[in-house]
Order: C-alpha cells, then sequence, then structure tokens
C-alpha cells in the first residue's frame, strides 16, 4: 500500500489523474486545487463541468480551509454517521473553480478507509473523488467492472484492493444551508 500512496501522491503533485479505491466505490482522482487536473477528470468522464464533484479529506478539521462556513450540524453528522456521508456545503474556497457546482458548493466527504485516507493525509491537499465511470454509465462496483477507457486514460491506477470482489454503494449525499438546513439528496 504504501508504494500505491507514494507513486499516486507523485502523480497528483504533477497534475495527473489517478484511479483508486475509496471509502465507497473505486473513484477517479486528482488535485482538487488544480484547475488544469480537474478539466481532465471530466474529460475522461466525458461530462460537462458544470455538474461538479466531490472532494475526499482524512480529517474533519480540515473542512474549513475549503468552506466559507461550516454550520455546527456537520460535525454532527459526520461524527454519527454509520456509513460513509458526503455534505455540501454552500460556498466553496481555496478549489479549482471549475470543481465547484454553479452556486459556488462542494461536496466533501471524510474518508475512514485505508487507503484513501492516508492518500489524503501524506498529499495533504484534497482530492477529487468522482465515480470510476463513463457519465450516465452504471458506476463499476469493483475494480474488474471498471471499464477499459477509464483505465487507459488515468495516468496510475492503484493495485492495492484491485482484488476485492465486494460491491460497496455511494454515499449518502446531504446538503447543507448555512442556517443548518438539511436536505437528504441521496440515502
Amino acid at each position: 500500500m504504501i508504494d500505491d500512496i507514494n507513486a499516486a501522491c507523485k502523480v497528483l503533485q504533477e497534475g495527473g489523474v489517478i484511479l483508486y479505491p475509496t471509502d465507497t466505490i473505486w473513484g477517479i482522482g486528482c488535485d482538487a486545487t488544480n484547475e488544469e487536473a480537474v478539466k481532465k477528470v471530466y474529460a475522461i468522464k466525458q461530462r460537462i463541468d458544470s455538474k461538479a464533484m466531490l472532494i475526499l479529506l482524512n480529517n474533519p478539521g480540515k473542512i474549513g480551509q475549503y468552506v466559507n462556513e461550516m454550520p455546527d450540524i456537520a460535525w454532527d453528522l459526520i461524527e454519527l454517521a454509520e456509513k460513509p456521508i458526503t455534505i455540501i456545503y454552500s460556498s466553496a474556497k481555496n478549489l479549482a473553480p471549475n470543481l465547484l457546482a454553479e452556486d459556488g458548493s462542494i461536496g466533501i466527504r471524510i474518508t475512514k478507509e485505508a487507503f484513501s485516507e492516508k492518500l489524503c493525509e501524506r498529499f495533504r491537499k484534497p482530492i477529487v473523488s468522482t465515480s470510476a465511470n463513463i457519465s450516465e454509465q452504471a458506476s463499476p462496483r469493483n475494480f474488474s467492472e471498471i471499464s477499459p477507457k477509464i483505465k487507459e486514460q488515468v495516468d496510475f491506477i492503484v493495485s492495492y484492493r484491485q482484488d476485492d470482489m465486494s460491491t460497496p454503494k455511494p454515499s449518502g449525499i446531504i446538503k447543507l444551508a448555512c442556517d443548518g438546513t438539511v436536505k437528504i439528496i441521496r440515502e
């Protein structure tokens, strides 16, 4: 796992795109602060850039570096969540502009999975995480279901967990307004 983390960090630092396991499904990722790298991810997914992607962090204490306001309820949601949860915050900052939704919001998930957590810790910046599929196609349930077309276009493919045949699900998604209003997008 350490060799994969070192290699993935090098690719991320150079503005490349990785294919990696997360706390949910396999993801396509890049440096969330690098606008050119984010463009590459949109191109691989054949997705318009007005459809935002989320970022992974390894520690909830880092969220304040990337959003202007974090409602108090977010701490409870993160702490009490029994499964991976992505929270959409209203006003993002310090991220690639083409990563944000049209309203300036950003989805953030705190990963607790061994590889993606260590990768975020080592890289020290947020990492884009979007499902490893072409837009509008089904998300792969494990590495073996990822399209060869996706694999050919990324700069690095993590070896760790490629043989894991479990079928995790995407995270739940909740949108939080600055006033603490909660809207469930996906359970």
